[in-house]
């Protein structure tokens, strides 16, 4: 389909296609067409740190590894002596998550007492959960897409199982508590931690900021019918921003070649993230997104915690 929209359609350029493993499947294709590949929506350390054999292509989300060594961080400083469980997507996605964890906690890596991972398919995560729980860890680590997060959570509320829990950022969506509490009761999750660079339209707190202002005017316009509590909109106005902002520094008559240069060269504010985070890049730095904040799950949502945390 990529080479569909290359050869037959002539598109100028990929925009923020989703997913770690879609973006490096088409990798090589898009490199060798000099077609850029912008602002993937993926954390991949990998098309980062590959940057030079694959130019054409950028992602746009904090780095894997650099979410997954805060968790470690934040581990050793609050419960040095945990015994942590790990599920994880067993793909490039989760790999990296987990690397990072390990990082993170440094000489406190053996405290991880078992690892459990699930294939994309796999209908749950009902048995994975289940031996990690049997572990006798007091801390469960969530490296799962939004689907398998919701089952993890419902799971060890079933089990009776009530570690410290955390979870990846891609995976806490106001939808995905909502669902947890309706199969699993209104105080599972709460007290998770993960972390975040949107603001979140459904939090309280920052429902007068002139981001989510601009979103909910956007969303009023032209998503009337539309759910405004779902952050993809959010994300996807985020994302959008970025590539606007990009073509206005290629040039009045854009190429290929001055599209990339742009977005090499970007030092924006992006109304839609949260205040601290900017937007950065350069020939040498393909990870626009260096920052993030942890979050935590309190009175119905994600409540942001201290300062930004560099992620790469």
């Amino acid at each position: 389909l990529t080479q569909k929209l290359v050869e037959q359609d002539n598109v100028f350029a990929i925009f923020n296609s989703i997913g770690t493993e879609h973006a490096l499947a088409v990798r090589d294709y898009l490199n060798q067409q000099k077609v850029p590949q912008l602002f993937v929506g993926t954390g991949a350390a990998t098309i980062a740190s590959q940057h030079k054999q694959y130019p054409w292509t950028i992602g746009l989300l904090p780095s894997n590894l650099g979410e997954g060594a805060i968790y470690g961080h934040q581990i050793v400083a609050t419960k040095p002596n945990a015994k942590i469980a790990v599920l994880y997507e067993n793909d490039e996605y989760g790999q990296e998550l987990l690397a990072g964890l390990k990082r993170g906690l440094g000489a406190h890596v053996k405290q991880i007492v078992t690892t459990q991972s699930y294939a994309l398919l796999d209908p749950t995560v009902d048995s994975q959960v289940q031996q990690l729980k049997a572990s006798g860890a007091d801390t469960f680590v969530i490296f799962a897409l939004p689907k398998q997060a919701i089952q993890a959570f419902v799971i060890a509320a079933k089990l009776g199982w009530k570690p410290t829990e955390y979870v990846t950022s891609v995976s806490i969506d106001p939808a995905v508590m909502q669902i947890v509490h309706l199969n699993a009761g209104a105080q599972v999750g709460v007290g998770a931690t993960s972390t975040a660079f949107l603001r979140d339209p459904t939090n309280p707190t920052l429902a007068g900021s002139p981001g989510v202002k601009l979103y909910r005017q956007i969303m009023q316009k032209y998503l009337p019918n539309e759910d405004w509590k779902a952050v993809a909109h959010i994300y996807g106005m985020m994302a959008a921003y970025t590539m606007v902002d990009t073509l206005k520094h290629a040039g009045k008559n854009p190429t290929r070649a001055s599209l990339l240069n742009a977005a090499t060269h970007l030092n924006e504010i992006n109304p839609f993230l949260l205040p601290g985070l900017p937007i950065s890049t350069s020939p040498s730095n393909y990870l626009p997104l260096g920052k993030t904040f942890l979050v935590r799950y309190l009175h119905g949502y994600w409540n942001v915690l201290g300062k930004p945390l560099k992620t790469s």
